[in-house]
């Protein structure tokens, strides 16, 4: 019962992070369940299994606050499902020492992605007026499918920041739509590893029912409260403190595979992604608090008019 309740804080602490940033279930998840041991599989097929319940509690909050974009919504979560349901499948055809060297060195570059977003601030593109186009979209929704459910997370730190990058949009209309696709992505994953389980009845890669429950009690129980929070915590160090984590617990078995163990390597990565994620959360926080000024309700008229004016 002790495990059960612990996998439900990690839900818990994990959906907080998705649900206010627009990221972070898959792959703080994924993170920890690698760091415990789990195979590859194991650890993305249970996760998704879980973000089924997690992302339909969040979606119906975001939508219930109005931060759902429907149109945007439509052409990321049916191309998410499709690259989704391949990522599963491919995920499950190769071997479990190739899968956590893939899988860990995947979260390590997403990590690396939420600390040039949200550490340096860096946008690759020029924002556009309005949505992007639907190919674009589509594209994105495809490629982050694919890699959320190959590398057990990614559809948040892939979705997210792009969309932040192209759109001008409020990033609470962001987040909640991308939370909302995440429902039909979850669903297209779990679909996959369920068609590769029966097809190859071998496989030893289970699903662990007391992680999905743990991970879907915590996850549901704090949807509605991240969603209300969307948009209103400070972004920029929450983004670094998530980055940093996965940088830490990935870069470990990393830097393993290429030989570099023992106390005296590890505490001394520790220390500098420890300080360095600190001095970086920090400047991004300051520099929230110089740049931002409180949102007020009346300066956005919904997600419609936001994205298309």
């Amino acid at each position: 019962m002790g495990v059960f309740f612990s996998f439900a804080l990690a839900g818990a602490i994990a959906q907080f992070i998705d649900g206010t940033l627009g990221m972070g279930f898959g792959v703080t998840s994924s993170t920890v369940l690698i760091f415990l041991g789990a195979t590859p599989v194991a650890a993305s097929s249970s996760v998704y299994f879980a973000t089924i319940g997690t992302s339909l509690s969040s979606g119906i909050a975001h939508w219930r606050e109005g931060n759902v974009d429907k149109v945007v919504l439509t052409r990321l979560a049916i191309p998410g499902a499709i690259g989704a349901f391949a990522g599963a499948t491919v995920l499950t055809r190769i071997s479990t020492e190739s899968a956590r060297g893939y899988m860990s060195t995947l979260l390590f570059l997403l990590g690396i992605v939420l600390i040039i977003r949200f550490g340096f601030g860096m946008r690759i593109v020029k924002p556009v007026k309005g949505r992007p186009r639907g190919y674009i979209l589509s594209s994105l929704g495809g490629f982050a499918g694919f890699v959320t459910a190959s590398g057990g997370g990614g559809w948040g730190p892939i979705t997210t920041p792009t969309l932040l990058t192209l759109t001008k949009t409020h990033p609470r209309f962001v987040i909640g739509t991308v939370s909302a696709a995440e429902f039909l992505v979850a669903i297209a994953a779990s679909a996959g590893f369920i068609t590769a389980f029966i097809t190859n009845p071998s496989n030893d890669n289970k699903i662990d029912l007391v992680v999905v429950g743990g991970l879907l009690l915590g996850g549901v129980l704090i949807a509605p409260f991240a969603a209300k929070l969307s948009g209103r915590l400070p972004h920029a160090p929450l983004g670094v403190i998530v980055g940093g984590l996965v940088l830490l617990l990935n870069g470990r078995t990393i830097l393993a595979s290429f030989g570099f163990s023992g106390v005296l390597v590890e505490l001394s990565y520790l220390s500098f992604i420890l300080i360095f994620t600190g001095v970086l959360a920090y400047r991004a926080w300051q520099k929230e608090k110089v740049e931002h000024t409180p949102h007020r309700p009346e300066d956005f008229a919904g997600p419609e008019k936001d994205l298309t004016e």
